[in-house]
């Protein structure tokens, strides 16, 4: 194959990838303002805006997500920047497995951790039952400001990560001059650390407010209780619940969108006053202070404290509710049986179909995505044209837009009476839902990786005979492999465990996991509810343990 014939052949690669994704996830959003704008067969740009403002219920909605937005980001701000200071700063920083089990409130499904926590803290909960004092602190829970903390509690690794990154960019050579002119720390932090950090801050704070307005979950669980409604909760009912409204269901979806353009324009403005080149050909050093004495007692338990609110207290609660045998009961020896999880697991059971079902949606979705990912990230490549670029644009949609949005604009484009393909309603429609949310996990690990590789490795084969096939098969594959098993398990796990899009798009008489636990929450059936996300999250945890254990990456580092 001569050069020439070679380059066309990637034009037409690049230009089928870009098709192929305005067709997978930009067509289902522009269908969403379409249809908002256009009721009843008129058009009306301002229609989304009448919906809400005529309708004071609606724009309380509004005003409730974005307020609960800025309320988590704040509060996660306070979680995650003391946390990230330890971690990058102190000698708690050189034990990587803090760094794994700070994941974990992050790889647990939003809306059972909710649920571990309203059965710790409701009346009557465990809480209660070790203290019982402690059921003066009931009714402030279950308030605004607990939910805040719950989606907190959730999303601040995301925040953690970040900053903790930013903070070892930064080294210690500018705070050293700092100190040398005779700066004091909280000097030095406000003038030095905060300007340093606003870019990564204002990334995190865009992602962190995303997902919070885009959670359903929680919303559905704690916010139902305490009577606090949000968007995402609003068109699930609009669209699940009888009579159907897509005019309001879009019109809301389309605000929704909106919110999230506004907030990714703000991040951007931020972002271009406050990067800084912190990476040159000197290197970084990072000064870390020794945790000792009360730098040491103080360091520990703020993560002791937050590791305990985060992942002990709901998983306490998962794993208690799931073995009792009562209720009613409370905390006892006697109370505790392992019945739930036999009749979950029991040849034919209603919660065995579901976990199968989960696992199989998961692994088809998974592999596609991976085969699809693969191949945007190397149309992608460096991203030097403008068809490139767009392609990237593109592929990071569905990732910067509300899930549920994008659901909505799936079912209207899959669902419509000029398309050919009988898709909606369909095992094959929820295959193509999760690759479509989940794609852009993949595309970045893949792009990750491909980008760290140096085009003379690709060169030399191609000198020594190596036909474009043979080079890509021998020589590129083995080394994206690594990425392209990252991206396959983060696909398949949060495929697992996804919620929203379950609910709307699985057809009839069909459950997931996810599905079964929500619906048994809905029943009062708590316990088999909590022993699902137990086995749950314990095979897919097991899952990945042993892919990540057999990976080719593992096993270069351990040669």
């Amino acid at each position: 194959m001569n050069i020439h014939s070679l380059r066309s052949l990637k034009w037409v690669s690049g230009s089928l990838a870009l098709f192929l994704l305005a067709i997978l996830v930009l067509l289902p959003l522009l269908l969403i303002f379409w249809t908002s704008i256009y009721p009843d067969r008129q058009l009306d740009l301002a229609a989304p805006l009448r919906t809400i403002l005529g309708n004071p219920d609606l724009l309380q909605v509004l005003l409730n997500s974005v307020g609960l937005g800025v309320s988590v980001i704040a509060l996660t701000t306070v979680f995650a920047l003391p946390l990230a200071w330890i971690m990058a700063k102190t000698d708690l920083g050189r034990h990587a497995w803090l760094d794994v089990v700070l994941l974990i409130p992050f790889m647990t499904p939003p809306y059972i951790g909710s649920m571990g926590w309203m059965l710790f803290m409701q009346t009557g909960g465990y809480m209660e039952q070790f203290v019982p004092a402690a059921a003066v602190l009931t009714p402030y829970f279950f308030s605004y400001g607990g939910m805040v903390l719950i989606m907190s509690l959730h999303l601040f690794p995301f925040l953690y990560l970040l900053l903790r990154n930013a903070l070892l960019q930064i080294g210690g050579s500018l705070e050293e001059a700092a100190s040398v002119h005779g700066a004091p720390f909280f000097y030095k932090f406000k003038r030095v650390i905060i300007p340093l950090l606003l870019s990564s801050y204002g990334l995190g704070a865009l992602l962190i407010f995303v997902k919070t307005i885009a959670e359903f979950g929680t919303p559905a669980t704690f916010g139902r209780k305490i009577g606090f409604y949000v968007l995402t909760s609003e068109i699930h009912k609009y669209i699940s619940s009888w009579p159907i409204d897509f005019g309001k269901a879009t019109s809301l979806a389309s605000l929704l969108l909106g919110v999230c353009l506004v907030m990714w324009y703000i991040q951007t403005i931020i972002s271009s006053r406050f990067s800084y080149r912190l990476v040159g050909g000197k290197g970084i050093r990072s000064k870390r202070h020794p945790a000792k004495g009360i730098v040491g007692v103080l360091s520990w338990g703020y993560v002791v404290v937050l590791l305990a609110a985060s992942i002990g207290v709901p998983y306490f609660s998962i794993v208690t509710a799931s073995l009792l045998k009562l209720r009613g009961e409370g905390l006892s020896w006697g109370n505790l049986t392992l019945r739930h999880y036999a009749e979950l697991l029991a040849p034919g059971s209603p919660g065995q179909q579901a976990l199968l079902n989960s696992f199989g949606l998961a692994l088809v979705a998974s592999s596609i995505a991976v085969i699809l990912g693969t191949w945007f990230a190397l149309t992608i490549g460096k991203a030097g044209t403008l068809r490139q670029k767009i392609t990237d644009l593109f592929s990071l949609l569905p990732n910067t837009v509300p899930g549920i949005v994008l659901v909505v604009g799936l079912i209207l484009f899959w669902n419509s009476r000029w398309m050919p393909i009988p898709l909606y309603n369909t095992y094959g429609m929820v295959v193509l839902t999760y690759v479509v949310l989940f794609l852009p996990y993949t595309v970045q690990y893949v792009k990750a990786s491909y980008g760290q590789l140096d085009p003379a490795l690709m060169q030399a084969g191609q000198i020594f005979g190596g036909t474009p096939a043979y080079v890509f098969r021998r020589i590129l594959l083995p080394l994206l492999l690594p990425g392209m098993a990252a991206g396959w398990m983060m696909t398949f796990t949060i495929s697992n465990r996804e919620l929203v899009a379950s609910l709307l798009i699985l057809p009839p008489s069909m459950q997931t996991a996810a599905t079964y636990i929500f619906a048994q929450f809905e029943q009062g059936a708590v316990a088999m509810g909590m022993a699902m996300a137990v086995i749950s999250v314990g095979i897919t945890t097991a899952l990945l343990l042993v892919i990540q254990y057999v990976s080719p990456d593992r096993k270069r580092r351990h040669s």
